[in-house]
């Protein structure tokens, strides 16, 4: 601890005889300069990018690729909070255009770590989605006070964070049994603003920045001036715009304004400007306008549509990573050569079917639509993103499965993934499905065993049509309400029910697709063996 102290001053020293030695910093600041390099504040933000920045650029240096380029912009970002925060202390607060001006460097940084997560999706999207998302918490310093619809620092260092919880989370995950190295580097991550961040925020800006009340302004806080040697500016309009005489005196000048307008209206006639609408400018008359498309605009309509999807693949690429993508319309997509090892990536494909037969380590399904997905196991994770309109069946187990940004999906689990941990996030219309009795049947699931499907029934008794006209043949009449009111349907179809019972007509009818083996309409599945 002494010896950390003693190299501390010593740094601190140096940085003063270098100071003084050259008279004024190289931002021309003559003595506030060495004030800030003794700062404690500042002295402070260096210890923390030594103390939890090492730990995470460590562990990014034994990854490699695009986790140690994401890792080297999150460390320049806090590196150009440390410059802001201290040309903070020698400068006048700026209004918003000024603030947002002062704030670019820190917004340039922040805009190149986004830009590493837009277009294909990469096989480390979860360590660029978590340091992306976590960047917002350095916005901290735009804090201005109560009004300026942001959260105190500290609580928008913790917000920010959860924003990139989900994302650091997921590559927890993935990798808690695969590669230390990448649980290492999202502890970090975690630690660098929690507690790092945070409790650096607390000690020394619990209320945000503070400004200096006689120092410089902020570059971009008031209009620049014309350079020297350039024209005037053009002079203002004349007073009236609805006007052709020549500017008059102030005590004769019209009105302007809305009165102007006003009075142009009332003065004479408003519509002496606007062209006539012919016979032949309607839309009705138009020739080059018509309901009828030809078959060559269709097939160019067609032909362009489909120029924007890439050609299909189903691969292995490396021998690492299986790719489907762009498959349209094919239900007989099968995998059947895979192992632990190996993950599946599924892009862009529509109205198909693929059937994983094997153990993979991950499944990844992406910006699909009416998508269905059957696989046995999973080791690290199933996710589905992007997606609407989506089916994934599991055979066997699958630890964790992630939805996100999905609208529309159905996840049927077998009896070995009822312990599954599922994720949601940003998405709607998410159904989880799982099997119960004795062979695991769906429909007993989600109909129960009591079932009874009356235009099934009536299909096998020769009796066609909707539920007036089933009624009618048996002789009964609505109770109350009208047809297609939910409670007056609901029991008129248990009085058509009850006069089947009674008539005892399933045990006359030797047809043994009816009762007592009870089948819903348009489905293959048969429920019970028994009714009564």
């Amino acid at each position: 601890m002494e010896a950390k102290l003693i190299e501390r001053l010593e740094t601190a020293v140096a940085r003063l005889e270098t100071l003084s030695s050259g008279g004024i910093s190289a931002r021309g600041l003559p003595d506030s300069a060495v004030e800030v390099s003794s700062d404690p504040s500042s002295l402070a933000f260096d210890d923390l990018k030594a103390e939890y920045g090492a730990k995470v650029s460590a562990a990014a240096e034994k990854i490699g690729g695009q986790v140690l380029d994401v890792t080297k912009l999150v460390l320049e970002a806090f590196s150009v909070q440390k410059k802001l925060l201290i040309e903070i202390k020698q400068t006048q607060k700026p209004d918003m255009a000024g603030l947002v001006e002062f704030l670019k460097p820190l917004n340039e940084v922040i805009s190149k770590v986004n830009a590493m997560t837009e277009g294909r999706r990469s096989d480390f999207f979860n360590h660029l989605k978590s340091a992306g998302d976590s960047l917002s918490a350095l916005a901290w310093i735009a804090y201005t006070g109560k009004d300026c619809g942001m959260s105190m620092p500290i609580a928008h260092v913790e917000e920010s964070w959860q924003m990139a919880e989900f994302y650091n989370n997921k590559v927890l995950v993935e990798y808690r049994n695969k590669d230390q190295y990448h649980v290492e580097w999202a502890k970090a991550l975690k630690e660098l603003y929690l507690p790092g961040l945070r409790e650096y925020v607390k000690n020394h800006y619990p209320l945000g920045p503070v400004w200096s009340a006689s120092g410089k302004k902020a570059s971009g806080a008031s209009p620049k001036a014309p350079p020297p040697g350039a024209p005037a500016p053009p002079p203002p309009p004349p007073a009236s715009l609805f006007s052709s005489e020549p500017s008059q005196p102030s005590s004769s000048q019209p009105k302007q304004g809305m009165s102007a307008v006003f009075q142009e209206i009332s003065g004479g006639n408003v519509s002496a400007g606007l062209k006539k609408v012919t016979a032949d400018m309607k839309t009705k008359n138009r020739t080059d306008r018509t309901g009828v498309v030809s078959a060559s605009e269709k097939e160019t309509h067609s032909s362009s549509s489909f120029s924007k999807v890439g050609p299909p693949k189903l691969e292995l690429q490396m021998g690492r990573k299986w790719a489907v993508e762009n498959q349209i319309g094919r239900k007989n997509l099968v995998i059947d050569d895979c192992d632990a090892k190996q993950s599946v990536y599924i892009y862009g494909c529509k109205d198909s079917v693929l059937q994983i037969q094997g153990k993979v380590n991950n499944i990844t399904i992406d910006k699909c639509t009416k998508m269905g997905v059957v696989f046995k196991d999973v080791v690290a994770a199933c996710e589905v993103v992007n997606c609407s309109g989506v089916e994934v069946q599991c055979q066997g187990s699958a630890p964790t499965i992630s939805v996100d940004n999905t609208s529309g999906c159905q996840l049927y689990l077998s009896k070995d993934s009822l312990g599954a941990s599922i994720t949601t996030a940003k998405s709607s219309e998410i159904n989880v499905l799982v099997p119960t009795g004795p062979d695991g049947d769906w429909i007993l699931r989600i109909f129960g065993d009591n079932v009874f499907d009356l235009k099934h029934t009536f299909k096998y008794l020769g009796m066609f049509g909707g539920l007036e006209k089933m009624a009618g043949m048996l002789n009964l009449r609505r109770r109350a309400g009208s047809n297609h009111q939910a409670g007056s349907d609901c029991l008129l179809t248990l009085d058509c029910f009850m006069v089947l019972k009674k008539s005892r007509v399933f045990q006359r009818n030797p047809n043994p697709r009816i009762l007592p083996a009870l089948a819903l309409y348009g489905l293959v599945s048969v429920l019970g063996s028994e009714f009564y």
